[in-house]
């Protein structure tokens, strides 16, 4: 008879089921994003960088104005020879330097690396081939370009054969394109997914050979000279068990030759552990605050329910009369009760699924609705309905026949 008041009563349990849903689809797409992140770096990895040190620790060679720091080939070789439980050991030098062809000139990265660094960084060759063995040999001027070179450079035409100029000095042939990265934090290492994709790849051999350990910038006036033999080492080790034994022993070996610690030392898999940590209080945060709205829909149906069993008073009486014990009026009036909490339940769950998807078309955020998100809502918001109709319902049966029927 009052549909329009049942509508409203159920909103609570709409709104509340809905957000934890939404919630929860939210704060598990960022996770899943952040550790996807997390596991490209290679959970069995452990990633060395050099660090600039700070300007107290700095060591200046005054007569050439260089500054001085970082990992180095001999660190490289160290580990190569004294880390048994090693099973790679990938290094890379990477600076930023204009790049020119033609009248196209854009800031990129150069990257000096080793042929496993594409397979070792989950990065795909769309157009042409990487740097193999026998470039890293020959220490030839070849170069890997990223997507964003490739399109705004060379504006949409294949860039493979064509020669690309850094730093008006060196020329490098152009023999593949990367494929696209999502832009993301980097995580672990100075790297981001937005520099990979403005990419300059050479054969390390190349780069130490051509441009040498001290990097030159000169950028709107200022001159900037800085020795750096490597950038970073990734060190695979062959059981995930044995990674942070690994890095105590990378830490202690290189603390020996770096007393001003100018490098950093990352284990993606204390990040992983870190971030799903993280990611369980973030999902207890979220799902009790979405749990209010529950709440409140269930003081709503509450509320409507001791409105109903004060109306139909002269219903209860007559039933009562007529020899309907107090558990059938109990009965009657949770099965009303649970009515309405399923219906409202249903409807939240249409509008929870449908939500993240708008979601993600308006922000670009990545969404997940998890099932178990969706089962405990809906649990959550069913038992919240019943329990809270019980009182009501108790209440009617505990009238009394002949008083209800004299308010008739």
């Amino acid at each position: 008879m009052h549909k329009l008041r049942s509508l409203l009563t159920v909103l609570g349990l709409v709104f509340g089921v809905a957000s934890v849903i939404v919630m929860l689809a939210v704060a598990e797409g960022a996770s899943r994003q952040a550790q996807a992140q997390i596991e490209a770096l290679g959970v069995s990895n452990v990633i060395l960088r050099s660090k600039e040190p700070s300007s107290s620790e700095s060591e200046i060679n005054f007569r050439s104005f260089e500054q001085d720091f970082g990992l180095t080939y001999d660190d490289l070789r160290r580990i190569e020879e004294t880390i048994d439980s090693a099973t790679s050991v990938t290094p890379l030098r990477e600076f930023r330097q204009e790049a020119r062809y033609a009248d196209q000139t854009v800031d990129a990265r150069i990257v000096g690396v080793y042929p496993s660094y594409f397979e070792a960084s989950k990065i795909e060759i769309v157009l042409g081939r990487p740097i193999e063995p026998a470039d890293l040999k020959q220490r030839a001027n070849v170069c890997v370009v990223g997507e964003d070179i490739a399109r705004n450079v060379f504006l949409g035409k294949s860039p493979l054969g064509k020669s690309i100029q850094v730093d008006n000095t060196h020329f490098f042939r152009i023999i593949g394109v990367q494929g696209y990265k999502t832009p993301s934090a980097g995580i672990g290492s100075s790297m981001s997914a937005s520099d990979l994709n403005s990419d300059i790849v050479i054969p390390l051999t190349t780069d130490r050979s051509r441009i040498g350990d001290v990097i030159t910038r000169r950028q709107q006036g200022s001159f900037s000279r800085q020795r750096l033999e490597l950038s970073q080492i990734t060190v695979g080790v062959v059981d995930r068990h044995q990674v942070k034994t690994t890095a105590a022993a990378l830490e202690g070996l290189l603390a020996k030759y770096h007393p001003r610690e100018d490098y950093t030392i990352t284990i993606p898999l204390d990040l992983l552990e870190q971030a799903q940590a993280t990611q369980r209080i973030f999902n207890f945060v979220l799902g009790a605050t979405a749990a209010i709205s529950l709440l409140v829909g269930g003081i709503g149906i509450m509320n409507i329910m001791l409105a109903n069993v004060s109306e139909r008073t002269r219903e209860i009486g007559i039933r009562r009369s007529l020899g309907a014990k107090q558990r059938d009026i109990i009965f009657q009036f949770v099965i009303e009760t649970a009515s309405l909490s399923l219906f409202g339940t249903l409807i939240g769950v249409i509008v929870g699924l449908a939500a993240p998807s708008l979601v993600s078309y308006l922000s670009g955020m990545e969404t997940m609705v998890t099932p178990w998100s969706v089962a405990i809502a809906s649990l959550v918001s069913l038992s919240v309905g019943i329990v809270f109709g019980i009182y009501p319902a108790r209440q009617a049966a505990r009238m009394d026949p002949i008083e209800a029927l004299r308010r008739m």
